[in-house]
């Protein structure tokens, strides 16, 4: 767990920096930033959504993980969460919401590459280098989310604990189904997620796209029933 510790600190360290510097910026910078976060998020889930080979299981997994998700309906959850945030922080006036930041920068940490298979490698072997590195970077692009975004970045820190610690704690147990096969389709799965998060952040769609994190264990369920069928 030690990677995942660092990580959440260095979330909490990066967006505090960035809500410092957020004050001496004007709104229309702010706005100007969050557009080439969006095209830069979109870069990131084209070349991970390329390490998937099987477009079949892509789209299964994406049906079957969307009907899951939308009948859980997790947005709304994770949005009614964020709105609780929201209301005990109610001083925060214009801008973004609390709730679009929380979200956002929860589903941008937690379901890229990185996330992943760092968080499987620090499971199964205790090798915590992955997630080192993707802390360094979460330092910095939260404390670059955080001046779009807001305040809600920095609530984001307690999402990347709880769903980057799962992985790990289960990873040992998930270790049959976790051939390299299925790790590229999930990285595929999150991947094509990231590229729905960067056309909201563009303002072309607002899907929801934490009703579609279903499809990332349902990627390596389908890999394990092909495997058996042969």
């Amino acid at each position: 767990m030690l990677g995942v510790i660092v990580n959440t600190i260095t979330v909490i360290i990066g967006s505090s920096v960035g809500l410092l510097f957020k004050k001496g910026i004007p709104e229309r910078v702010a706005s100007a930033i969050m557009k080439g976060i969006g095209l830069c998020t979109l870069y990131i889930g084209i070349s991970g959504a390329l390490e998937g080979e099987n477009t079949l299981i892509l789209i299964i997994s994406m049906v079957v993980g969307i009907a899951i998700g939308t009948l859980i309906d997790i947005d709304d959850k994770i949005n009614r969460l964020g709105n609780f945030v929201e209301r005990k922080f109610s001083g925060n006036k214009g801008g973004v919401s609390i709730s679009k930041g929380f979200v956002t920068a929860s589903l941008l940490f937690c379901i890229g590459a990185m996330t992943i298979v760092g968080s499987l490698n620090a499971g199964l072997t205790g090798d915590n280098e992955m997630l080192f590195t993707k802390s360094t970077l979460d330092l910095f692009s939260s404390a670059i989310l955080s001046v779009s975004l807001g305040i809600g970045v920095l609530f984001a820190a307690a999402f990347v604990f709880v769903f980057q610690g799962a992985i790990v704690l289960l990873a040992s147990f998930l270790a049959p189904v976790l051939t390299d096969a299925a790790i590229a389709e999930m990285i595929c799965a999150g991947s094509v997620m990231i590229i729905g998060l960067g056309l909201n952040l563009l303002d072309i769609t607002k899907l929801k796209v934490a009703n579609m994190l279903p499809a990332i264990a349902v990627a390596p369920i389908l890999c394990f029933v092909l495997d058996m069928i042969g």
